[in-house]
């Protein structure tokens, strides 16, 4: 026989399920908390991304290759970089411009033009996969290229422009390193793949 009235034994009920509770959120935010996400990266947990990978001893090693001149492009080889509709801009790259340097560089050549027709700016460039990073050389003006004064490498998600990381999801890089290939990219170019992490 139970001697305490019904409302006290309600009360201690409802005691005991909010304690459980208590324990229960306070169990979930510490096992959230010892996951060890980079917060160095805001959008980690909105675009599903891993981060970028930190810096590394090796990294600080690295030295990038002597850049060569530009290459030549031609208007008539672009291939169609994928970008958004309401974008004024159309882009390609050259495919005979794309090179894999010894030192995990892609470097290329993109066209940028009105959709309307009119002006056409050339850019050369290079994408470092491993770091996110990208680096503009020179830059085609009317018939002519002016070298780019002191480049720096930046990183490709604080660009302004789109088209480099779309360029770089869509054929340059597969995840933190370049594609196999120039041939396996200007496949991949011509017909962009969304593929799994």
């Amino acid at each position: 026989m139970n001697l305490l009235p019904r409302t006290a034994r309600l009360l201690l009920s409802r005691r005991h399920a909010e304690r459980a509770l208590v324990i229960a959120c306070v169990s979930l935010l510490a096992a959230c908390a010892s996951r060890g996400y980079d917060t160095d990266n805001p959008d980690w947990a909105q675009a599903g991304m891993p981060p970028a990978p930190k810096s590394t001893e090796q990294d600080k090693e690295w030295e990038e290759t002597a850049v060569p001149p530009p290459p030549a492009f031609s208007e008539s080889r672009l291939l169609p970089i994928a970008m958004p509709p309401y974008m004024t801009l159309k882009f390609g790259v050259d495919p005979n411009t794309i090179a894999i340097t010894k030192d995990g560089i892609v470097r290329y050549v993109v066209v940028a033009q009105n959709r309307a027709g009119g002006a056409v700016n050339a850019f050369y460039e290079g994408v470092r996969c491993s770091t996110a990073e990208m680096k503009s050389y020179a830059r085609y003006n009317n018939g002519a290229w002016q070298e780019t004064k002191s480049p720096e490498w930046k990183r490709v998600r604080d660009m302004n422009s789109s088209y480099v990381p779309a360029l770089a999801s869509q054929g340059l890089c597969r995840g933190n390193a370049p594609r196999s290939s120039v041939n396996e990219m200007v496949q991949n170019i011509r017909n962009p793949l969304r593929e799994l992490p």
